[in-house]
């Protein structure tokens, strides 16, 4: 992995010029003073500063300290800048991580983009993703730690036409249900709701198939696609996938082992100053979204302050509402690896202790 510099700490010694010129500035004005005064041995009313070796040296203006070092640091997101990055783009535009001492460039992701990969490869230091991402790479011999909750509830979902007689997980029997192909939230629901007449069909994004066929139910972001339909004109309702019981945080944040080790400072600096974001975001999304936008163009600012609002719930309600952003816990952590172990989606039991920390969140 390649070496971060770590942010320095003391002051730069000064240019050899910079000195130069304080000697010579230090040599005229006692010249001056023994020359022109008012009396013997007076000197002039100047104000001293403090010197490269810390005497006092008359004379000389304060100079002017450069900028501490920062620390040059990447995180990637899961998808394109959109509001559900809120809090870490909020953090980079009030200029958190940089009161952190951090240089920080936020990287997009998106299709076949993968965050635990770059993460892993130490392309990037920091990453974005679900929980039971976090336990497949472990098992895959990559580990990864999370060290932030930023979605209490994720917002999956599966949506379907506001017509249809759904009310819950079971009616779902019988339709053509547009999902990623073997994701774990899908084998969770169908395997606890016998969805044993469901024909499943790949997910590619799109929604014209969708929106043609009244029946049909389809993967969705509950903050995201419901406004798209609403501008369309269709009438939708949605099943959180979390009220199914399979509840991994979504949009975490996690590092490397290594990297968690080796840096405890900055990985301490980047989360309360993410979390800082976050909090920030909660009530002046309108101001960070304008931002967002200049990174995604594509994104209007209309769907911006839609998907604000609909991820108040998610990230700053439950556990959140009273231990604050980010905030995970070991029986959540155990009962998703336990869930994943069942459907055999997971080999053998993991560790949870060594998945996910909140040592760095704010106390």
């Amino acid at each position: 992995m390649k070496e971060i510099r770590k942010r320095r700490t003391g002051a730069a010694p000064r240019r050899v010029s910079e000195l130069l010129a304080a000697v010579l500035l230090a040599a005229v004005i006692v010249i001056i003073g023994g020359c022109g005064g008012s009396g013997a041995g007076t000197q002039p009313n100047v104000p001293a500063t403090t010197g490269a070796a810390g005497e006092e040296t008359p004379g000389t203006e304060p100079a002017e300290q450069p900028p501490a070092e920062q620390t040059k640091i990447t995180q990637i997101t899961n998808w394109f800048a959109q509001a559900e990055h809120g809090g870490q783009y909020a953090a980079l535009v009030k200029g958190f991580y940089e009161e952190a001492g951090l240089d920080m460039t936020i990287q997009s992701g998106g299709p076949g983009i993968s965050a635990t990969q770059i993460v892993a490869s130490g392309k990037a230091q920091f990453g974005m993703g679900q929980a039971d991402e976090i336990l497949f790479a472990r098992q895959n011999g990559i580990p990864l730690v999370a060290i932030a909750g930023i979605f209490q509830k994720n917002p999956q979902a599966l949506m379907f036409h506001k017509s249809e007689p759904i009310d819950s997980f079971d009616d779902l029997n019988g339709r053509k249900v547009y999902v990623g192909s073997g994701v774990a939230y899908w084998e969770f629901i169908k395997k606890k709701f016998n969805l044993d007449n469901v024909q499943e069909m790949k997910y590619t994004g799109q929604l014209i198939n969708f929106i043609e066929d009244k029946e049909a139910v389809t993967q969705i972001y509950m903050t995201s696609e419901p406004y798209t339909m609403e501008q369309e004109g269709v009438e939708v309702g949605y099943l959180l996938n979390a009220d199914s019981g399979y509840m991994p945080y979504g949009n975490l944040l996690f590092t490397t082992e290594q990297y968690l080790r080796e840096h405890p400072d900055i990985v301490k600096a980047y989360v309360e100053a993410s979390i800082k974001g976050w909090d920030y975001y909660k009530d002046n999304a309108e101001e960070i979204n304008k931002h967002i936008q200049e990174k995604n163009p594509d994104m209007p600012l209309e769907k911006l302050e839609y998907s604000a609002q609909a991820l108040q719930p998610l990230v700053y309600g439950f556990d959140a509402e009273t231990h604050g952003v980010g905030h995970m816990t070991e029986e959540r952590w155990t009962t998703l690896m336990n869930q994943l172990l069942d459907l055999e989606l997971l080999k053998q039991p993991i560790d949870v202790k060594t998945v996910f920390t909140t040592e760095f969140l704010p106390k």
